[in-house]
């Protein structure tokens, strides 16, 4: 029978399933911790992520409230408080409105004198 191939040698069944279990439970433990370590990172990314988006957030809400009170400060004529107006453009602005009240007066005076 062992001639025909029928019966087996015990000793080299018992090496291959010896190092078949090694090599199953090195398999096993690796899997385990690189599956650890892949959660742990996923985990990270996600934490990371969620702050970054929301932080992200609070910065374009500011902007949106700052560009509608810029917006609407300049609707009602107001200018935004980190703007003066230079002192050139304000002699300009003084002299047009005298010229204006003159103007207005020269008007007045010539209908009562027709």
């Amino acid at each position: 029978m062992l001639q025909n191939g029928q019966i087996l040698n015990k000793e080299e069944t018992l090496l291959e399933t010896a190092y078949l279990e090694e090599l199953k439970h090195l398999t096993i433990k690796n899997i385990k911790r690189h599956g650890y370590t892949g959660l742990v990172t996923i985990i990270r990314l996600y934490i990371k992520s969620s702050n970054f988006i929301k932080n992200k957030n609070k910065q374009i809400k500011i902007k949106i409230k700052d560009k509608l009170s810029k917006h609407s400060s300049r609707l009602n004529g107001d200018l935004p408080k980190s703007q003066e107006i230079p002192k050139f453009l304000k002699i300009i602005s003084e002299y047009k409105q005298k010229i204006r009240e003159i103007k207005h007066k020269i008007r007045e005076e010539e209908e009562r004198n027709f």
